[in-house]
């Protein structure tokens, strides 16, 4: 397996950056830089997500994680390899950490993920600010 995870703080809350999330991964964009997604049912484990990356094919991802407020991840698998996407908020006293970490998993995954999982994270810190900005400039929705 190989890993890799970026770490940030904001001074939303929690509920603040859960509402972006949420948003993001069915199917509204927070910003010029989001990757698109496209929800196929409810926002639950085992609905599937269409994921668009910018300027990339689009892939089927399933959600296998949700615990409102604390975790999303979603997976993808294809050629053997498997990618897991996971975002933990942290809830701290002046706002929220958010970790975002990729594990590549599967067939050949420590030969793959030293050159794939680099070039899938690189844009964790601009997806970040763009889950960031949207948090602090959005109303809390209930869940």
């Amino acid at each position: 397996m190989w890993t890799t995870e970026y770490r940030a703080e904001t001074t939303a809350t929690a509920e603040q950056v859960w509402a972006a999330l949420r948003d993001l991964h069915s199917g509204i964009p927070l910003g010029p830089n989001s990757d698109t997604f496209e929800l196929h049912g409810p926002f639950a484990v085992g609905t599937e997500v269409s994921v668009t990356p910018q300027g990339q094919d689009t892939l089927r991802s399933r959600i296998v994680e949700l615990e409102p407020g604390r975790v999303y991840a979603d997976r993808t698998e294809f050629g053997g390899i498997v990618l897991t996407f996971r975002h933990t908020l942290e809830a701290l006293p002046t706002g929220t950490a958010v970790t975002h970490r990729l594990e590549i998993d599967g067939d050949g995954a420590d030969q793959v993920g030293p050159e794939l999982g680099p070039q899938i994270s690189s844009d964790f810190p601009v997806a970040m600010d763009e889950l960031f900005a949207a948090a602090l400039g959005a109303a809390v929705r209930p869940a």
